[in-house]
């Protein structure tokens, strides 16, 4: 495995550390491992039954989560359901190696890009 030489082009560093600063608070961690994990969209007050935090609060984290799509909001009807964005799921790990100097994954079958998938 060839290791990689030289730094990350800006645009990509850019994308990348909007993902890993999106990711820089707790409660936000657990609303991405909770959507993952349930597998199934969730409205607010069901995210915050099991995050123990307020709904202001929890409505600000999706908020910053949206932005950088690693979730992805539905209405149904006057409610709005939050998923998880399932191409982070697949590209977020490949970020890492990506900035690690590894070379990225092989393209999956589905022909979607392993490198700023999520936005």
């Amino acid at each position: 495995m060839n290791k990689i030489e030289g730094p990350l082009d800006r645009p990509t560093a850019t994308e990348y550390a909007s993902w890993f600063k999106a990711l820089a608070d707790p409660t936000r961690v657990q609303i991405v491992s909770l959507l993952a994990r349930r597998g199934r969209p969730m409205n607010v007050g069901e995210i915050v039954e099991q995050v123990h935090v307020g709904q202001s609060t929890v409505s600000a984290h999706l908020k910053v989560l949206a932005e950088v799509r690693f979730v992805l909001a539905e209405a149904q009807g006057t409610a709005r359901f939050y998923r998880i964005n399932d191409a982070c799921v697949r590209c977020f790990p490949s970020a890492a190696d990506i900035i690690m100097g590894r070379p990225a994954p092989a393209t999956p079958a589905s022909g979607a890009p392993t490198t700023g998938e999520p936005r």
